[in-house]
């Protein structure tokens, strides 16, 4: 990747208590898709409770 010391990592992240969990992947999942595939490093999830999180972790 051209000028990776100016890169940095980043997030976004994606939740809700109220949201079914295919509509938190799919929102997460269009986020990601305008992100070049070789800027985004992973996504990942995780459920705390009743709260459900996705985050898209990507080089800016």
């Amino acid at each position: 990747m051209e000028n990776e010391q100016n890169t940095q990592v980043r997030f976004k992240l994606f939740e809700s208590v109220s949201k079914p969990w295919a509509t938190i992947c799919q929102e997460a999942a269009d986020f990601a898709s305008g992100i070049p595939e070789e800027r985004l490093i992973s996504i990942s999830h995780s459920q705390e409770s009743i709260k459900g999180i996705v985050i898209v972790w990507y080089r800016s």
